[in-house]
């Protein structure tokens, strides 16, 4: 059963309304012209028995012909059912034709008269079959409009749900690796291992309850990067030097949460050695509303049997720029002298 809306009722009122106009308009100039009440109910006779029958034509198609036949393609029931619905209410021609030799007082009518006759009726169908299609064409563009605002509702709770999937699958990421540092550290050092415990507990916390919105405050990014930093070197020996440079203080900027998480991993699993000198650089900046992210790192690739971090992290980070910020941001990528760098700028 079809859901009857405020809108849909807004619109038939304003219809209503039009017709209304169309129908008093030549009775109310009338009444204004001649203060005469006679000659203003002639005049609305007139343009009642002009206008009756588009009218009837006007609503049925646009709530009944229009949704039921010609937008489910049935056209040839379509033109019938017109045709008939046409005829019928002006059935008045056809009667003055076969009557016409006994309705009283009626003059006798040449060939000329008949032609007139009928070359009016031709017409008055042919206004009726207008009406039809602006009727037609009306309801068009009220359900192209309609189909256009439900596909881009669609389309906006499909990338919500996307940039939701993305995003849970960075939580279990980055906690994969922070684990695999930790469980390491417990049989070295047992009170750095339950600092690293209560850090990481600190991490998450903000990854379930601060990140459930589309934006974020840049300062509380910024922190929690700052610790994941700290956890990952948990991992580095003293052939791996870090730094980590983001200095951006008291910024009214808001930015979509964890965005720069995979990347960060990205460079503590491929830039470190545990043999050989190893170096990550990270620098956040922001230039007014724009966004500065870089990163380098030495570059030791991983063998096809080290699967840690699935290397979904980079793909969801390229995914969801596309989908928050399209258009809004530029991604440089190299890898140089066997170091790799990644920069992202961000209009925000």
């Amino acid at each position: 059963m079809m859901k009857i809306q405020k809108k849909d009722i807004w619109l038939f009122v304003a219809q209503v309304a039009v017709w209304t106009v169309i129908l008093f308009s030549l009775p109310l100039a009338t009444f204004l012209s001649t203060q005469n009440l006679k000659a203003t109910q002639t005049s609305f006779y007139v343009i009642w028995g002009l206008f009756q029958s588009p009218l009837v034509v006007y609503f049925i198609n646009f709530y009944l012909l229009g949704p039921y036949l010609f937008f489910k393609r049935r056209h040839w029931w379509f033109v019938l059912i017109n045709l008939v619905m046409i005829l019928g209410l002006n059935y008045q021609f056809f009667l003055v034709y076969l009557n016409r030799d006994s309705i009283p007082n009626m003059p006798a009518m040449d060939t000329n008269m008949w032609v007139g006759f009928f070359g009016g009726f031709l017409m008055f169908l042919v206004l009726n079959c207008m009406i039809a299609a602006i009727a037609i064409g009306i309801r068009h563009f009220i359900r192209t409009r309609q189909i256009r605002q439900q596909l881009k509702e669609e389309k906006a709770k499909n990338t919500e749900a996307e940039l939701a999937w993305l995003k849970n699958q960075i939580n279990p990421h980055f906690l994969f690796n922070t684990l695999n540092n930790i469980s390491s550290l417990v049989q070295i050092d047992a009170d750095k291992a339950q600092d690293a415990i209560a850090q990481l507990s600190d991490l998450l916390r903000y990854a379930m309850y601060e990140t459930n919105k589309n934006t974020v405050p840049l300062q509380g990014e910024i922190e929690f990067m700052r610790n994941y930093v700290e956890l990952m070197k948990l991992r580095c020996s003293e052939k791996t030097v870090v730094n980590c440079q983001l200095s951006i203080v008291n910024s009214p900027l808001t930015i979509a949460p964890l965005l720069f998480i995979s990347l960060i991993e990205n460079a503590f699993k491929h830039g470190i050695s545990s043999n050989r000198d190893s170096r990550i650089d990270i620098t956040l900046t922001a230039d007014g509303q724009q966004l500065i992210f870089d990163c380098e790192n030495t570059n030791f690739p991983k063998n096809d049997t080290d699967r840690s971090g699935s290397g979904i992290g980079l793909e969801n980070t390229r995914r969801r720029l596309d989908l928050i910020y399209k258009d809004r941001y530029t991604w440089e990528q190299t890898l140089e002298d066997n170091i790799y760098k990644v920069k992202i700028t961000i209009q925000l």
